[in-house]
C-alpha cells in the first residue's frame, strides 16, 4: 500500500519505490489477476484518484497545474508544459513528459505499462492512451499483459484518438480525429481511421 503519499507500494513483502516500479513494468509483461503487482495497480489508483480529484474539481493556475502533474506523475513537469483538465489516469506513475507539451481536456492515460511523450506534442481533447490488455482466456480474464506506448517529438494527436498498447508514434507524425492506433505509425506520415492506416507523408 502507499506510505504517507510518498509514492512507495507494498511489493513481496518490502517497500518498492516508483522507479522500482517503473523497472518492474519495463521487465514485466503480464500481470496475474490478484498477484502483488495487480494489487499495486490498485494502491496507485486511490492516490491517482485524489490527485485528479483536485485537479479536475475546481479552477488551477497553469502553474499550479503543473505541479499538479508533477505530484501525479512524481517527476518534475517542465514549465512549457501545458493542459486543459479535466485530466484521467488510473496510475500516473509511469507517464514521461517531454517540454512544450500540450494535452486538450477530457484525455485518458493508461499508463501502467509505460507511456512517454516527446517535446512538441499536441494531444488532442478525449484521448486515450492505453498500455494494458487483459488476458483473452475468459478464465483469466483478469489477468493482464503490459507494454508501453511512445510517441515522438512533434507529434500531433487529433481529437478522441485511441492509442493501444505497444504503439510507437514515430517524429512528427499526425494521427487524425477518431483514429484507433493499433499498429506503429512511420515517422511525418499521417494516420486516419479505424484501424488507423497511412494516408499521405506529413
Amino acid at each position: 500500500m502507499l506510505k504517507n503519499r510518498t509514492n512507495f507500494y507494498k511489493f513481496k513483502g518490502y517497500l518498492m519505490t516508483v522507479d522500482e516500479f517503473r523497472k518492474t513494468m519495463a521487465e514485466v509483461e503480464y500481470i496475474p489477476a490478484g498477484s502483488e503487482l495487480h494489487q499495486a495497480f490498485h494502491a496507485f489508483s486511490q492516490e491517482a484518484l485524489k490527485i485528479t480529484a483536485e485537479l479536475n474539481g475546481a479552477y488551477h493556475t497553469p502553474e499550479e497545474v503543473r505541479a499538479l502533474m508533477s505530484q501525479l506523475t512524481a517527476s518534475e513537469i517542465d514549465e512549457s508544459f501545458a493542459m486543459f483538465p479535466p485530466f484521467h489516469t488510473d496510475c500516473g506513475k509511469n507517464t514521461k513528459i517531454g517540454k512544450r507539451v500540450f494535452i486538450n481536456a477530457g484525455c485518458q492515460f493508461q499508463d501502467q505499462g509505460g507511456i512517454t511523450i516527446g517535446d512538441d506534442v499536441l494531444i488532442g481533447p478525449q484521448t486515450i492512451i492505453a498500455t494494458l490488455n487483459h488476458d483473452s482466456d475468459p478464465d483469466k480474464r483478469g489477468g493482464m499483459f503490459a507494454k508501453p506506448v511512445k510517441i515522438g517529438d512533434k507529434v500531433w494527436l487529433g481529437a478522441r484518438v485511441t492509442i493501444c498498447p505497444g504503439v510507437t508514434i514515430g517524429e512528427g507524425a499526425i494521427v487524425g480525429a477518431g483514429a484507433v492506433v493499433t499498429k506503429d505509425v512511420p515517422p511525418r506520415t499521417v494516420v486516419a481511421g479505424v484501424p488507423a492506416k497511412v494516408i499521405k507523408q506529413s
